[in-house]
């Protein structure tokens, strides 16, 4: 490689921009956005990265990197392409642990010394058509990313284009252009190979494998310094590529054959009073069904009415911390809403697994928490929030991940409907009751409240009731009428007893 290739003046890189890592993620940007990556994070094939001390979760992304040739200031679409000089393969190493508290700015998760490597050869750009580019990545030889940029939500031009709006870009400077599904997590002793070439250009070009090892680190991270890797489901969830993946939840036949292979991972007991097992059947057992075995019990209120997911696609589990607001009062916002107020002490002490469910009266109007507050509950390890009310800030909030049920985005500060009044009470979410305590799961229907001791007996039934009405669906696929079959009645009751 060149000079400029292993010293590039800047490294930029794009969040989200193949739509089959978009569908992974449930969530397809509009526009492309960005992140810089510093130059001292730039390795070369052979290399080897180091996944620090005290970490899990370090991923590769294999991507295709764009080093421009010719500086590009307000070029348009048409232009763009011509002021990239090569093309070559990239490895964007991330560190899931530390996502949490750059707030997208992936600073430190994917910051590090040799998390850029790139090579080894270059393509000359102009002897290849930049829709017809494909990256592939392989983990211990097993093939793990196959795709091609026909799949990209961004043409690469566009990427040169947007960015040469905002700051020129220079020759050497290098452009990581997102990595498609099929992205999980190495772990020392594994070697990562990816390559980039053009199989339909004349004579295939091609940038070689670009090697890299994965070697363990024996400096931990200095708490006096700064912020400790923390990680949640969401993050095994994302780093991993699936919940499946992750192994959180069970898998069975093809699925499971397929998935990357699951991480080993000490158990360790939830602060939140959640067994391992437990959560695990939660998370897997849908809201509706869940509901349903608790109005078989009695349970009719069990709603928390009016929120959403803010990221789609979105599952919580966890127990609940609680956080009411009153309306707003300006004695009692002067005595109550400055200092160390409630709203702080819940998000400052709650503990990992737990889901902060806040009773805002069901006013959207107002935002009931905001970027600062959603990174300290993320550092936490806090499983989500749940708010009656709205969310500021919202876009950031879920770009930290934060897994957030709310109605939805509002940009007022605290003082315009609320004074936070109290934590650890029982509260009204939604038109719901909520305790601490309380198990609160949510997805994309909604989110439920379950009793604490009816959880083990509530989650069982609604397992079993899924499966019961996977085979009922076999049938209705089959051709069979749903009178008496949905619900089963005696004779098809017997079926079922008698397949199972």
């Amino acid at each position: 490689m060149t000079d400029q290739i292993a010293r590039p003046g800047k490294i930029i890189a794009i969040h989200l921009s193949y739509a089959s890592r978009a569908d992974q993620r449930g969530r397809r940007p509009a526009a492309p956005s960005y992140f810089f990556k510093p130059a001292s994070s730039v390795g070369v094939s052979g290399g080897t990265v180091e996944r620090p001390a005290g970490t899990e979760l370090l991923a590769f992304e294999g991507e295709i990197a764009l080093v421009i040739g010719t500086a590009a200031r307000r070029v348009s679409l048409d232009e763009a392409w011509a002021h990239v000089g090569g093309v070559t393969a990239s490895n964007d190493l991330g560190l899931y642990d530390l996502r949490a508290n750059d707030k997208g700015s992936n600073v430190r998760s994917k910051g590090g010394d040799g998390y850029t490597p790139l090579g080894p050869e270059l393509i000359d750009a102009r002897t290849v058509d930049p829709a017809a580019l494909r990256v592939r990545a392989w983990v211990n030889g097993e093939l793990r990313q196959d795709d091609t940029t026909a799949g990209l939500i961004f043409p690469l031009a566009q990427l040169v284009a947007d960015l040469s709006q905002h700051f020129t870009l220079e020759p050497g400077d290098v452009i990581l252009t997102g990595t498609p599904a099929g992205s999980s997590v190495i772990v020392p002793g594994d070697v990562v190979e990816i390559e980039v070439d053009a199989p339909d250009a004349p004579g295939a070009p091609s940038s070689g494998r670009l090697i890299t090892t994965v070697v363990e680190g024996d400096v931990p991270f200095d708490a006096e310094l700064g912020s400790l890797p923390a990680v949640d489901d969401l993050q095994r969830t994302e780093a991993w590529g699936s919940a499946e993946a992750a192994g959180l939840v069970a898998t069975t036949g093809e699925e499971s054959q397929n998935a990357a292979p699951a991480p080993t991972v000490a158990a360790i007991p939830d602060p939140s009073g959640l067994s391992p097992e437990l959560r695990a059947k939660l998370l897997e057992a849908p809201t509706a069904g869940l509901s349903a075995q608790l109005r078989k019990r009695g349970h009719h209120s069990c709603f928390i009415d009016g929120v959403a997911a803010n990221i789609a696609g979105t599952k919580i589990v966890g127990t609940a911390k609680t956080l009411r607001f009153v309306p707003f009062r300006e004695d009692l916002f002067a005595s109550h809403g400055g200092g160390y107020n409630a709203q702080k002490r819940a998000f400052d002490a709650v503990d990992e697994g737990e889901i902060i469910v806040i009773e805002a009266r069901g006013d959207a109007t107002t935002g009931t928490l905001g970027d600062i507050l959603a990174l300290r509950a993320k550092a936490r390890g806090a499983a989500g929030v749940v708010t009656d009310g709205g969310v500021r800030d919202f876009d950031a909030v879920a770009e930290i991940g934060l897994p957030v049920f709310s109605q939805g985005a509002h940009p007022s500060v605290l003082g315009r409907k609320h004074v936070p009044w109290d934590v650890d009470v029982t509260i009204s979410c939604g038109g719901a009751t909520v305790q601490p305590g309380d198990i609160i799961v949510g997805d994309g229907d909604g989110v439920i409240v379950i009793p604490p001791a009816l959880v083990e007996d509530v989650v069982d039934a609604a397992l079993a009731q899924e499966i019961e009405d996977a085979w009922i669906a076999e049938q209705v696929a089959a051709g069979h009428p749903v009178d008496g079959l949905f619900p089963l009645n005696a004779e098809w009751r017997a079926r079922y007893e008698a397949q199972r």
